[in-house]
């Protein structure tokens, strides 16, 4: 079997556990956790707060990438394939006519601000170096299962369209209008995520290895305690008319 080969079948493998990648980084988050800590020692928590806000802005930005995305999809499309490689159809319009994995765009801008949070320079680029190589290989095996359903059509997209850098001049309109109702059901999870990575890197950072008291952290830090009851809040009242409603369904979405 040649390296490509193998690559593509380990990427088809990845692609059944990519939720999981995020995993991946527990362990040696906590070490960086420790280490960002004292450097929040050297510059003062004002500073450190102004830094984690802007990296929650970052990863805001990444979730942002995704809701463009995933409001202008059809139904069972390339991007939308969760347990197995499947496409009804191939999308080419939207963000998907400036970079062909704005998904994964989405996703490692989110990661990038969680691994800025932690405030450690080598975490960030061997977690950002890691999802590179994680992601290589799913890329590689989407493209080679859309190649050979689609054909032509997708291998002159493929052609013309970047990989992960978008490059705007190439931008055609979505071919359906933007559907809020299916942003919320299907993008909750990821804000509840991302409000939940950021309150236990502060808690840890404060309250583990800072020694700060709890009653002092929540009034100096209740931003994100806040940002995170909001999130679980909204999250789960969407979850909940997701399974027993009807008032998010769009039909062909």
């Amino acid at each position: 079997m040649s390296l490509h080969q193998s690559m593509i079948r380990s990427g088809h493998l990845l692609f059944r556990w990519r939720s999981y990648l995020p995993l991946l980084f527990v362990a040696p988050a906590f070490l960086a956790l420790k280490q960002g800590a004292e450097w929040q020692h050297l510059v003062g928590d004002d500073f450190q707060d102004i830094w984690v806000l802007i990296a929650l802005g970052v990863s805001l930005v990444g979730l942002g990438i995704r809701v463009a995305t995933v409001g202008f999809v059809p139904k069972a499309t390339s991007g939308r394939n969760a347990t197995g490689q499947r496409a009804d159809s191939l999308n080419t319009t939207g963000l998907y006519s400036v970079v062909r994995n704005p998904i994964y765009l989405g996703n490692f801008i989110i990661l990038l601000g969680i691994f800025l949070s932690i405030k450690v320079l080598w975490f960030a680029l061997v977690g950002s170096m890691v999802f590179m190589i994680y992601m290589e290989r799913i890329v590689l095996a989407e493209e080679q299962f859309l190649s050979e359903k689609f054909g032509a059509v997708y291998n002159d997209w493929r052609t013309r369209t970047p990989v992960i850098i978008p490059n705007f001049k190439l931008w055609v309109a979505p071919t359906l209008p933007f559907s809020l109702r299916t942003v919320l059901k299907r993008e909750y999870p990821a804000l509840m995520a991302i409000a939940a990575v950021y309150l236990v890197n502060e808690m840890l950072t404060d309250l583990w290895f800072e020694g700060d008291p709890l009653a002092l952290w929540v009034r100096h830090d209740f931003v994100f305690p806040a940002f995170f009851v909001i999130c679980v809040t909204t999250g789960l009242i969407l979850r909940f008319l997701k399974k027993k409603t009807n008032l998010l369904q769009v039909e062909g979405r």
